[in-house]
Protein backbone atom coordinates (compact mmCIF):
# COMPACT_ATOMS: atom_id res chain seq x y z
CA UNK A 1 0.00 0.00 0.00
CA UNK A 2 1.45 3.36 -0.97
CA UNK A 3 1.77 6.12 1.61
CA UNK A 4 -0.51 8.48 -0.33
CA UNK A 5 -3.28 5.87 -0.32
CA UNK A 6 -2.81 5.28 3.41
CA UNK A 7 -3.07 8.95 4.24
CA UNK A 8 -6.13 9.39 2.05
CA UNK A 9 -8.05 6.26 2.98
CA UNK A 10 -6.39 5.19 6.20
CA UNK A 11 -7.52 6.56 9.50
CA UNK A 12 -9.98 9.03 10.86
CA UNK A 13 -10.02 12.69 11.90
CA UNK A 14 -10.62 15.31 9.29
CA UNK A 15 -9.27 17.72 11.87
CA UNK A 16 -7.93 17.15 15.35
CA UNK A 17 -7.82 20.22 17.54
CA UNK A 18 -5.71 21.30 20.44
CA UNK A 19 -7.48 23.69 22.74
CA UNK A 20 -6.20 25.92 25.48
CA UNK A 21 -8.64 28.26 27.13
CA UNK A 22 -10.77 29.78 24.37
CA UNK A 23 -8.12 29.36 21.68
CA UNK A 24 -8.17 26.42 19.32
CA UNK A 25 -5.71 25.43 16.63
CA UNK A 26 -6.17 22.89 13.83
CA UNK A 27 -3.31 20.42 13.84
CA UNK A 28 -1.69 19.53 10.54
CA UNK A 29 -0.88 15.99 11.66
CA UNK A 30 -1.40 14.23 8.33
CA UNK A 31 -4.37 12.17 9.49
CA UNK A 32 -7.39 11.58 7.29
CA UNK A 33 -9.93 9.10 8.63
CA UNK A 34 -12.98 10.18 6.68
CA UNK A 35 -12.81 6.94 4.69
CA UNK A 36 -12.11 3.58 6.25
CA UNK A 37 -9.07 1.51 5.48
CA UNK A 38 -10.50 -1.69 3.97
CA UNK A 39 -8.39 -4.77 4.74
CA UNK A 40 -8.45 -7.87 2.59
CA UNK A 41 -10.58 -10.31 4.59
CA UNK A 42 -9.15 -13.33 2.81
CA UNK A 43 -5.64 -12.82 4.13
CA UNK A 44 -3.97 -13.10 7.48
CA UNK A 45 -3.62 -9.60 8.85
CA UNK A 46 -0.44 -7.96 9.98
CA UNK A 47 1.85 -10.77 11.02
CA UNK A 48 5.24 -10.28 9.37
CA UNK A 49 5.17 -6.60 10.11
CA UNK A 50 8.60 -5.73 11.38
CA UNK A 51 11.63 -4.73 9.32
CA UNK A 52 14.03 -5.74 12.05
CA UNK A 53 16.82 -8.21 12.71
CA UNK A 54 16.36 -11.93 12.11
CA UNK A 55 16.37 -12.55 15.84
CA UNK A 56 13.32 -10.36 16.28
CA UNK A 57 11.27 -11.78 13.41
CA UNK A 58 10.46 -15.48 13.79
CA UNK A 59 8.03 -17.77 12.02
CA UNK A 60 5.67 -17.87 14.97
CA UNK A 61 6.20 -14.52 16.69
CA UNK A 62 7.45 -10.98 16.28
CA UNK A 63 8.87 -8.40 18.66
CA UNK A 64 8.29 -4.67 18.35
CA UNK A 65 10.87 -2.92 20.52
CA UNK A 66 9.76 0.31 22.19
CA UNK A 67 12.34 2.40 20.34
CA UNK A 68 11.17 1.12 16.92
CA UNK A 69 7.67 2.56 17.31
CA UNK A 70 6.49 5.56 15.38
CA UNK A 71 6.77 8.82 17.34
CA UNK A 72 5.34 12.31 17.07
CA UNK A 73 5.56 15.22 19.50
CA UNK A 74 3.09 18.01 18.80
CA UNK A 75 3.91 19.79 22.06
CA UNK A 76 0.48 19.22 23.55
CA UNK A 77 0.54 15.55 22.46
CA UNK A 78 3.52 13.21 22.73
CA UNK A 79 2.57 9.90 21.13
CA UNK A 80 4.12 6.56 20.15
CA UNK A 81 2.52 4.24 17.58
CA UNK A 82 3.09 0.48 17.58
CA UNK A 83 1.40 0.35 14.16
CA UNK A 84 1.15 2.79 11.25
CA UNK A 85 -0.90 5.83 12.22
CA UNK A 86 -1.07 9.51 11.24
CA UNK A 87 2.29 10.67 9.83
CA UNK A 88 3.96 7.39 10.83
CA UNK A 89 3.59 5.01 7.91
CA UNK A 90 5.32 1.66 7.68
CA UNK A 91 3.69 -0.80 5.24
CA UNK A 92 5.24 -3.69 7.19
CA UNK A 93 3.66 -2.54 10.47
CA UNK A 94 0.01 -1.98 9.68
CA UNK A 95 -1.63 -4.22 12.29
CA UNK A 96 -1.51 -7.54 14.11
CA UNK A 97 -4.57 -9.50 13.08
CA UNK A 98 -7.62 -7.37 13.85
CA UNK A 99 -5.53 -5.21 16.21
CA UNK A 100 -5.16 -2.07 14.09
CA UNK A 101 -3.96 0.71 16.43
CA UNK A 102 -1.97 0.70 19.65
CA UNK A 103 -1.10 4.28 20.57
CA UNK A 104 0.74 5.26 23.75
CA UNK A 105 -0.40 8.87 24.30
CA UNK A 106 0.68 11.65 26.65
CA UNK A 107 -1.55 14.73 26.62
CA UNK A 108 -0.39 17.99 28.23
CA UNK A 109 -2.36 19.64 31.03
CA UNK A 110 -5.58 21.26 29.84
CA UNK A 111 -5.16 20.04 26.26
CA UNK A 112 -6.82 17.40 24.11
CA UNK A 113 -8.40 16.09 20.92
CA UNK A 114 -11.24 18.21 19.57
CA UNK A 115 -14.42 16.73 18.12
CA UNK A 116 -13.62 14.24 15.36
CA UNK A 117 -15.45 11.35 13.63
CA UNK A 118 -15.11 7.57 13.69
CA UNK A 119 -17.01 4.69 12.12
CA UNK A 120 -16.81 0.89 11.98
CA UNK A 121 -14.11 0.49 14.58
CA UNK A 122 -14.02 -0.81 18.16
CA UNK A 123 -12.10 1.81 20.18
CA UNK A 124 -10.69 1.02 23.61
CA UNK A 125 -9.05 3.53 25.97
CA UNK A 126 -7.02 2.49 29.00
CA UNK A 127 -5.92 5.43 31.21
CA UNK A 128 -2.53 5.07 32.89
CA UNK A 129 -2.20 8.45 34.66
CA UNK A 130 -4.43 11.48 35.16
CA UNK A 131 -8.05 12.17 34.20
CA UNK A 132 -9.34 12.04 30.62
CA UNK A 133 -12.67 13.74 29.87
CA UNK A 134 -14.83 12.28 27.11
CA UNK A 135 -17.79 13.78 25.22
CA UNK A 136 -19.58 12.23 22.25
CA UNK A 137 -22.49 12.60 19.85
CA UNK A 138 -24.43 9.93 21.75
CA UNK A 139 -24.74 12.36 24.66
CA UNK A 140 -22.15 10.72 26.91
CA UNK A 141 -20.01 12.96 29.13
CA UNK A 142 -17.59 11.04 31.34
CA UNK A 143 -14.17 11.10 32.96
CA UNK A 144 -11.92 8.06 32.88
CA UNK A 145 -8.89 7.60 35.11
CA UNK A 146 -6.30 4.99 35.98
CA UNK A 147 -8.14 1.79 36.89
CA UNK A 148 -10.90 2.38 34.35
CA UNK A 149 -11.43 0.99 30.85
CA UNK A 150 -13.57 2.66 28.19
CA UNK A 151 -14.98 1.21 24.99
CA UNK A 152 -16.81 2.69 22.01
CA UNK A 153 -18.34 0.80 19.12
CA UNK A 154 -18.20 3.49 16.44
CA UNK A 155 -20.43 1.44 14.14
CA UNK A 156 -22.50 3.55 11.73
CA UNK A 157 -20.73 6.71 12.89
CA UNK A 158 -20.03 8.91 15.90
CA UNK A 159 -18.09 12.03 16.82
CA UNK A 160 -16.29 12.56 20.10
CA UNK A 161 -13.63 14.59 21.89
CA UNK A 162 -11.08 13.75 24.59
CA UNK A 163 -9.41 16.26 26.90
CA UNK A 164 -7.02 16.28 29.82
CA UNK A 165 -9.31 17.50 32.57
CA UNK A 166 -6.45 18.63 34.81
CA UNK A 167 -4.65 21.95 34.44
CA UNK A 168 -1.55 20.91 36.36
CA UNK A 169 -0.63 17.40 35.19
CA UNK A 170 -0.47 15.40 31.98
CA UNK A 171 -2.69 12.45 31.20
CA UNK A 172 -1.33 9.18 29.81
CA UNK A 173 -3.45 6.53 28.17
CA UNK A 174 -3.45 3.73 25.64
CA UNK A 175 -5.74 4.13 22.64
CA UNK A 176 -6.47 0.83 20.91
CA UNK A 177 -8.49 0.16 17.75
CA UNK A 178 -9.84 -3.26 16.78
CA UNK A 179 -11.57 -4.12 13.51
CA UNK A 180 -15.15 -5.26 14.28
CA UNK A 181 -16.75 -8.46 13.01
CA UNK A 182 -19.97 -6.58 12.21
CA UNK A 183 -20.39 -3.44 10.13
CA UNK A 184 -22.55 -0.37 10.72
CA UNK A 185 -23.82 -1.47 14.13
CA UNK A 186 -25.61 0.99 16.38
CA UNK A 187 -22.92 3.08 18.12
CA UNK A 188 -22.47 2.37 21.81
CA UNK A 189 -20.37 3.53 24.77
CA UNK A 190 -19.40 1.88 28.03
CA UNK A 191 -16.85 2.26 30.80
CA UNK A 192 -16.14 0.40 34.02
CA UNK A 193 -13.79 0.68 37.00
CA UNK A 194 -11.57 -2.34 37.52
CA UNK A 195 -10.39 -3.89 40.77
CA UNK A 196 -6.60 -3.73 40.55
CA UNK A 197 -6.16 -6.50 43.12
CA UNK A 198 -7.76 -8.92 40.64
CA UNK A 199 -4.65 -8.79 38.43
CA UNK A 200 -2.00 -9.43 41.09
CA UNK A 201 0.04 -12.40 39.85
CA UNK A 202 -2.77 -13.43 37.50
CA UNK A 203 -4.59 -12.36 34.35
CA UNK A 204 -7.53 -10.02 34.92
CA UNK A 205 -9.99 -10.15 32.03
CA UNK A 206 -11.00 -6.62 31.06
CA UNK A 207 -12.66 -7.15 27.66
CA UNK A 208 -14.43 -9.94 25.75
CA UNK A 209 -17.07 -10.51 23.03
CA UNK A 210 -19.72 -11.35 25.65
CA UNK A 211 -21.80 -8.60 27.32
CA UNK A 212 -22.41 -10.94 30.26
CA UNK A 213 -18.72 -11.68 30.80
CA UNK A 214 -16.11 -9.88 32.91
CA UNK A 215 -15.04 -6.42 31.75
CA UNK A 216 -16.40 -4.46 28.80
CA UNK A 217 -17.37 -6.06 25.48
CA UNK A 218 -16.83 -5.39 21.78
CA UNK A 219 -18.06 -6.67 18.40
CA UNK A 220 -15.11 -9.01 17.90
CA UNK A 221 -13.89 -12.39 19.17
CA UNK A 222 -11.17 -10.75 21.24
CA UNK A 223 -10.21 -10.97 24.91
CA UNK A 224 -8.00 -8.43 26.74
CA UNK A 225 -6.26 -8.97 30.07
CA UNK A 226 -4.15 -6.89 32.46
CA UNK A 227 -1.63 -8.42 34.83
CA UNK A 228 0.68 -7.23 37.60
CA UNK A 229 3.36 -9.86 38.21
CA UNK A 230 5.88 -9.92 41.02
CA UNK A 231 9.48 -10.74 40.17
CA UNK A 232 9.96 -14.50 39.76
CA UNK A 233 6.27 -15.27 39.39
CA UNK A 234 4.73 -16.67 36.22
CA UNK A 235 1.35 -17.30 34.63
CA UNK A 236 0.16 -19.38 31.70
CA UNK A 237 -2.30 -18.51 28.96
CA UNK A 238 -4.16 -20.56 26.39
CA UNK A 239 -5.81 -18.68 23.55
CA UNK A 240 -9.60 -18.56 23.57
CA UNK A 241 -9.80 -19.54 19.88
CA UNK A 242 -7.51 -21.59 17.64
CA UNK A 243 -7.73 -18.84 15.00
CA UNK A 244 -6.49 -16.19 17.41
CA UNK A 245 -3.04 -14.82 18.08
CA UNK A 246 -1.79 -12.97 21.15
CA UNK A 247 -0.15 -9.55 21.38
CA UNK A 248 1.59 -8.67 24.67
CA UNK A 249 2.39 -5.02 25.48
CA UNK A 250 4.65 -4.38 28.49
CA UNK A 251 3.65 -1.37 30.58
CA UNK A 252 6.47 -1.66 33.12
CA UNK A 253 9.23 -4.10 34.01
CA UNK A 254 10.59 -7.09 32.09
CA UNK A 255 9.02 -10.36 31.00
CA UNK A 256 10.28 -13.62 29.56
CA UNK A 257 8.03 -15.15 26.89
CA UNK A 258 9.07 -18.01 24.58
CA UNK A 259 12.66 -17.62 25.84
CA UNK A 260 12.63 -13.98 24.70
CA UNK A 261 12.99 -11.01 27.04
CA UNK A 262 10.71 -8.02 26.47
CA UNK A 263 10.83 -4.79 28.46
CA UNK A 264 8.93 -1.58 29.09
CA UNK A 265 6.74 -0.56 26.12
CA UNK A 266 7.95 -3.50 23.99
CA UNK A 267 5.30 -5.48 22.13
CA UNK A 268 5.36 -9.16 21.24
CA UNK A 269 2.94 -10.81 18.83
CA UNK A 270 2.50 -14.58 18.87
CA UNK A 271 0.65 -15.95 15.87
CA UNK A 272 0.92 -19.71 16.15
CA UNK A 273 -0.51 -20.92 19.44
CA UNK A 274 -0.47 -24.68 19.91
CA UNK A 275 -1.59 -24.67 23.51
CA UNK A 276 -0.59 -23.10 26.77
CA UNK A 277 2.38 -20.73 26.88
CA UNK A 278 4.17 -19.21 29.86
CA UNK A 279 4.85 -15.60 30.84
CA UNK A 280 7.49 -15.07 33.53
CA UNK A 281 8.35 -11.85 35.37
CA UNK A 282 12.09 -11.09 35.32
CA UNK A 283 11.33 -8.02 37.46
CA UNK A 284 8.09 -6.67 38.85
CA UNK A 285 6.09 -6.19 35.67
CA UNK A 286 2.74 -4.94 34.39
CA UNK A 287 1.43 -5.85 30.96
CA UNK A 288 -1.58 -5.92 28.66
CA UNK A 289 -2.37 -9.17 26.81
CA UNK A 290 -4.66 -9.03 23.75
CA UNK A 291 -6.02 -12.31 22.39
CA UNK A 292 -7.29 -11.40 18.90
CA UNK A 293 -8.35 -13.06 15.63
CA UNK A 294 -5.67 -13.16 12.95
CA UNK A 295 -8.33 -12.98 10.23
CA UNK A 296 -11.46 -10.94 9.72
CA UNK A 297 -14.58 -13.06 9.90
Amino acid sequence: MKRKFFLRNGLLAAAWLSQKGKASVFLDNDIDELQDFKPNKSKLLGFNHIPSTEKENHMDYIIHRADTRGHANHGWLDTHHSFSFASYYNPERMNFGVLRVLNDDRVAAGMGFGTHPHDNMEIISIPLEGDLEHKDSMGNIAVIKNGDIQVMSAGSGITHSEYNRNKNQEVRFLQIWVYPNKGNVKPRYDQITLNRSDRKNKLQQILSPNPEDEGVWIHQDAWFYLSDLEKGSSIAHTSKRSQNGVYIFVLNGELKVNDETIGKRDGMGIRKLTGEFKIEAISNAEFLLMDVPMQLS
